[in-house]
């Protein structure tokens, strides 16, 4: 414990989910830690989709520490597929899952302690879909693009590095056969998964580490299907 003891962590999107499990288990390691998510509660509250909204973020945080360790884009975008996507409400997904990471992250360039790391949550759609995700999938897209771009960008001062999650519940459900079957690993994701690595990657630990997006779905990416395979059975109806 108190790994993190001194440290500051912000994470976006922290109200629930990924996003909670990510500040509880800085906090736990005695990190001070600062959420925004437009959820109310006791954090920052607003939509970090508004420019003028992050940049009283930032002041705020840096206002009350002085710098930031580690930042978190977590904040989670809509998902809405092409036939009922408006240019609109793609444009906010990309603000939300892109730009709000890439401003954020800017902000707190001039004030990044030495060690400092940036974990950009992506997904594992972004490399795999389902019918009708385009603007998640985009966004998600975009950030894990984002991440080795900043990388180079912030080389020799800020360690960047993405995760992107598979299957990861949130609810605290109970899953059974194909559900949990059809998982490599033989079980859904928890939060506390992503959590982890997220802690694992911002410690000295991690040090050699940068530009990465490490996926953690229980290996349902590298499972090839086939129509007969495994009891797996494709019909076109």
């Amino acid at each position: 414990m108190d790994a993190f003891k001194g440290k500051v962590a912000v994470v976006t999107g922290g109200a629930h989910g990924i996003g909670k499990a990510v500040a509880d288990a800085f906090a736990k390691e005695g990190a001070a830690i600062y959420v925004i998510d437009r959820e109310p509660g006791d954090w920052f509250v607003g939509d970090i989709s508004d420019p003028n909204l992050l940049e009283k973020f930032s002041r705020y945080v840096i206002q009350e520490q002085g710098r930031v360790d580690y930042l978190i884009n977590n904040a989670k975008p809509p998902m809405i597929g092409i036939d009922e996507c408006s240019w609109d409400a793609f444009v906010q997904a990309l603000n939300i899952g892109v730009t709000a990471p890439f401003y954020l992250t800017k902000l707190f360039v001039p004030y990044f302690g030495k060690g400092a790391s940036v974990i950009n949550i992506s997904s594992s759609r972004d490399r795999m879909s389902q019918p009708q995700t385009e603007s998640y999938t985009a966004a998600k897209g975009g950030i894990a693009a984002l991440t080795h771009a900043f990388a180079i960008s912030l080389a020799g001062r800020v360690r960047v590095n993405s995760i992107s999650p598979g299957w990861i519940d949130t609810t605290e459900s109970t899953f059974t056969g194909p559900d949990i079957l059809q998982h490599p690993s033989g079980r859904v994701g928890k939060p506390e998964d992503i959590a982890e690595m997220v802690l694992f990657l911002c410690s000295e630990k991690a040090g050699f580490i940068t530009g990465e997006n490490i996926c953690i779905d229980g290996g349902m990416t590298k499972q090839m299907i086939y129509h007969g395979d495994h009891g797996w059975d494709y019909s076109a109806d």
